[in-house]
């Protein structure tokens, strides 16, 4: 501050003998107040003076899937880059319109072949709840992403996971997505929500405090280090969150993204030896192309850049190859960008004011790290929820991108007690992991399939062994691929013991097209099967909207890149189960057969009328 010696002389003159030393020392300290909120490109201070900024609330109509579909227009004949929001408009890219509902395909696939179901009725509604995945939370002005790298694959459908419009409207999408919940809440009421992993996009701090904050509905500042644009720029604003209804209680998994740099990279296990920092720096980050070999993460080829939240489409800057440059660019650096360990992460869902505390983590060791943990819903409804934590481990030595499914020997063993006590205590049980299993190739040829490194507990053909050896096994529910697939796991005696069958459920992501969550409503049936009524839901978003603009850039950026085969037509196993996804959505009825053991229990549960 300024350097008077002690105390008693800055008294001595403030006195009113010293009236105008008193003024002259009023009109600096306004005239120094002025400069620092000018040259602070409008900073905290901006954030701060607004106590109470307004929301966003959401369209008043609020439908599914089921009963409307979001119909993307035609791609437009004018090529243009990913990067060049201001011409969206211009040549028509991200334009929609309101389609047909989609119907639920009634599927009896892991059912007694002669099957028809055709007199039986649905007699006893167990639960309802939703499933959120991948919402990428994206502090878009971090130093060390990997934006410039998508013009290197500019006509990959990955190099758009790198960068599109969308991350600058990731909180405001999750806030419609709780607020489109909370109405349907009112029309049918729901048990729980369950979040399938990959709420940050690159493990920091403030990207989960946003998405935990949004969910709280606290008062969410979406910009970080200088906070440019923070009073001007729309995805920049402070605004208040509306809140997922505090009688919803949710709960969270862990994601490849979430404790992964880029979900891909172990931050403190990797060859970069100063990835760490890279987060809390004021410098740009500069690497090689690591979405063509991991390994390249050493080399300083290019700045990867940031976004400008000073301009209205978040325009790229400091980002090319390090040669065009005459000094290494910087930002302001932010210490609230630093990364998180996997224990930190977890421990950080206690610093919440929705239910229950902790959203399932107090209910495991956060202190070591092990995110896996069980629940049940409702007490008077046999039915457990396995959260698995299906991720790689940070220290696995892998120099690969960390995307695939593994299970070390601590999470293995957990999970088969886990199934073999639902069994011994008459519970059905449904799997919430991340990773999804047998939909993808196994590695080193898909970097989404089951790991088949040694040090992986179990094979993918065990894995399903096991859990074919469950029949209370309904489903495996996931997230991580961004699609809506959903797939059969047949039982391997489908004539004498069907039930050894289960489903598998993807649910997409919130941030890439088609930004949509899913219900289930689970019913016991007349016959004493299981129904599962799985069914997405696009969030509602008011006209003009950070969200409504968010749904045109995720729509222009599947016509640009090209990705309308791969959400609606994705089967890479070529699995006669998984059927295509129409505007990529499916919704389905999944038929279960119990065992005679769960149908005896069931029945004296709930007795046929």
């Amino acid at each position: 501050m300024i350097g008077f010696d002690n105390q008693k002389r800055m008294r001595d003159f403030m006195k009113p003998s010293h009236e105008f030393k008193k003024k002259f020392c009023l009109v600096f300290i306004m005239i120094m107040g002025m400069l620092i909120f000018s040259l602070s490109g409008c900073s905290k201070c901006v954030v701060k003076s607004q106590i109470q900024p307004s929301g966003y609330p959401i369209a008043a109509d609020v439908q599914t899937t089921a009963q409307r579909t979001l119909m993307p227009g035609p791609t437009p004949a004018t090529a243009i880059n990913l990067w060049e929001i201001s011409k969206y408009s211009q040549y028509g890219y991200g334009n929609w319109t309101y389609g047909p509902g989609l119907p639920h395909d009634k599927r009896f696939d892991i059912m007694p072949a002669a099957y028809s179901g055709s007199a039986v009725t649905k007699t006893k509604k167990l639960l309802n709840f939703f499933t959120i995945s991948d919402i990428h939370i994206t502090d878009k002005e971090a130093p060390n992403q990997l934006i410039y790298l998508q013009r290197l694959h500019n006509t990959s459908p990955f190099g758009a996971s790198l960068y599109s419009g969308i991350m600058l409207y990731t909180t405001h999408v999750l806030d419609a997505a709780v607020q489109t919940v909370n109405a349907l809440h009112k029309q049918n009421p729901i048990d729980f929500g369950l979040s399938l992993g990959d709420t940050c996009n690159t493990t920091q701090y403030n990207e989960l405090r946003w998405y935990i904050d949004v969910i709280d509905g606290r008062v969410i500042t979406p910009s970080s280090g200088a906070h440019l644009g923070a009073g001007t720029i729309e995805y920049q604003k402070p605004y208040k969150a509306a809140g997922l209804d505090k009688s919803i209680p949710w709960y969270q998994t862990l994601g490849n993204h979430d404790h992964f740099w880029m979900g891909s990279i172990p931050v403190d296990y990797s060859l970069r030896k100063d990835l760490r920092q890279s987060f809390i720096t004021g410098e740009v980050f500069a690497t090689g192309d690591v979405l063509r070999d991991p390994r390249k993460i050493n080399s300083r080829d290019y700045y990867t850049g940031v976004l400008d939240g000073s301009t209205p489409y978040g325009d790229i800057k400091y980002a090319g190859p390090v040669g065009n440059f005459s000094s290494t660019p910087k930002v302001a650096a932010d210490p609230d960008r630093r990364s998180l360990l996997r224990t930190e992460w977890m421990k950080e869902f206690l610093n919440t004011s929705s239910n229950p505390a902790g959203h399932g983590f107090n209910m495991t060791d956060a202190n070591n790290g092990f995110a896996c943990y069980s629940f049940t819903p409702k007490s008077n409804i046999p039915i457990k929820v396995i959260v698995l934590d299906d991720t790689q481990k940070e220290d696995d030595g892998s120099i690969d991108i960390h995307g695939h499914g593994f299970l070390d020997r601590a999470r293995w063993a957990w999970l088969k007690k886990e199934l073999a006590d639902g069994d011994a205590a008459g519970q059905l049980m449904i799997i919430a992991a991340h990773v999804p299993i047998g939909v993808e190739v196994t590695a080193p040829n898909s970097e989404m399939g089951w790991w088949t490194d040694p040090q992986n507990a179990v094979t993918l053909p065990d894995l399903i062994a096991e859990l074919q050896s469950h029949p209370n096994l309904l489903m495996w529910m996931a997230g991580h691929r961004h699609l809506n697939t959903v797939k059969a796991f047949i039982s391997p005696d489908p004539l004498n013991a069907p039930e050894k069958g289960f489903w598998h459920v993807e649910t997409p992501s919130l941030r890439d097209f088609p930004q949509q969550f899913r219900t289930f409503e689970i019913y016991l049936n007349s016959d004493h099967t299981i129904s599962i009524m799985t069914t997405d839901v696009d969030p509602a978003v008011s006209e003009g909207s950070p969200a409504a603009t968010s749904r045109k850039y995720a729509i222009a950026a599947t016509q640009i890149v090209g990705t309308w085969d791969l959400t609606t037509k994705n089967n890479p196993t070529n699995d006669p189960t998984i059927k295509p996804m129409p505007t990529a959505s499916y919704n389905a009825e999944l038929v279960k057969q119990l065992s005679p053991k769960m149908q005896k229990k069931m029945q004296s549960l709930y007795p046929t009328p």
